[in-house]
């Protein structure tokens, strides 16, 4: 791949063209090369670095390049000088006791991240994004996750009315719902978060009948951060 082809893929149109996506900095480096060993589509990926990393230890193919080469390739203002191309990667298979966490339109690369950063660390989910979702091969995707995107099964664009044919009992979030305390919220198949500002429209919630429970809060603000709500339920169910 050429260094101009590596820029443009600070782009979607230009990752699913190409199919590969950047992965910058030691540790995404780093768990990129532990996924490598079990994840064999991962081997075929390309290293690039300045001076500093000449020496840096790694299955794949290495390029050393010039501080400028790697400023332009870079997504980050101030790049550490280790850089992978990596190829996109493909659905994940099904797991046996695997519970879905189905994210609805989100919008934010930071709350994504995030999010699989929680699921990677407590095992065991699967993550679904509906269509009109970020791309989780956002560079700032890629780096919120902390290499959690190498290690959590993800499905994209999964049509939301197409759950009620996978999972036959599902749960979402609402106000008027029961306390996540409750010992019915851990025995669902699929959990569903809205978007940030919009949710997920309550018809379609009605017509897979999603079970609702609710975050109890007792402060002054509506709402809490998609993330934040995400990493409660993940914790509950894991607690």
């Amino acid at each position: 791949m050429t260094f101009d082809e590596i820029r443009k893929l600070h782009q979607k149109k230009y990752r699913e063209a190409l199919g590969h996506f950047l992965v910058e900095g030691e540790h995404l480096v780093l768990e990129l090369q532990k996924a490598a060993l079990t994840r064999p589509e991962l081997r075929e990926s390309r290293l690039y670095v300045t001076e500093p990393y000449a020496d840096w230890p790694t299955p794949f193919r290495k390029t050393v390049v010039t501080p400028k080469q790697m400023t332009a390739m870079a997504d980050t203002q101030t790049p550490q000088g280790i850089l992978a191309v990596a190829p996109l990667l493909a659905a994940s298979g099904s797991s046996d006791g695997d519970k879905a966490v189905y994210l609805y339109e989100v919008q934010d690369p930071g709350n994504l991240g995030t999010i699989l950063r929680t699921l990677g660390w407590f095992g065991g989910f699967r993550c679904l994004l509906s269509p009109g979702s970020v791309d989780p091969f956002n560079p700032k995707v890629v780096r919120a996750s902390m290499g959690a995107i190498f290690h959590v099964p993800l499905e994209l664009d999964v049509p939301l009315d197409s759950l009620p044919g996978r999972y036959s009992s599902i749960a979402c979030l609402d106000m008027t719902g029961k306390p996540l305390s409750d010992a019915a919220f851990a025995g669902h198949d699929c959990y569903v978060f809205g978007n940030e500002a919009r949710g997920v429209p309550r018809d379609a919630l009605a017509a897979m009948r999603a079970r609702p429970f609710t975050i109890a809060g007792g402060g002054a603000i509506e709402s809490l951060n998609l993330a934040t709500a995400v990493n409660m339920c993940v914790y509950e169910l894991k607690r």
